[in-house]
């Protein structure tokens, strides 16, 4: 038996700026929770004066694991955004980590959903996507 899953081809990156916030998004391709963690490490490292490092992912030929992250922001503003625009991408085997460089005005719950909605959709519209085929046993 064959499943098939969408998912992305390479890295992509998109940006959203709010009131002098900026929002950079980066998707991977993952195969793993493993993979994923050192993922966000390495961004955590690379972007290590940004206020907040949120991400979503979902993994599996049907996406049966997931998970989303606040980092800090309050809680559902950053992690399920992203994770949202990842089912409606209908995207399995990605990671989006949206890293915020805080600018100075409070955006508010409906503003940080905004935000972290809006950087992700833009790097998911940059995302080349592919179908992946698995032969099941």
């Amino acid at each position: 038996m064959e499943s098939e899953y969408l998912t992305i081809a390479e890295v992509s990156e998109g940006i959203y700026k709010e009131k002098g916030s900026k929002f950079l998004g980066f998707a991977h391709h993952i195969e793993s929770a493993e993979e994923a963690k050192s993922i966000i490490n390495k961004y955590k490292k690379e972007h290590h004066k940004a206020r907040h490092v949120c991400f979503a992912y979902r993994i599996g030929n049907n996406a049966e694991i997931y998970r989303g992250f606040d980092d800090g922001e309050p809680s559902g503003t950053a992690g399920k955004p992203i994770l949202r625009q990842l089912e409606a991408a209908k995207l399995s085997n990605t990671i989006v980590v949206v890293i915020r460089y805080f600018g100075g005005t409070l955006l508010g719950t409906g503003g940080l959903i905004n935000a972290y909605k809006s950087a992700t959709s833009d790097t998911i519209s940059r995302c080349k996507t592919i179908y992946i085929t698995n032969q099941n046993k």
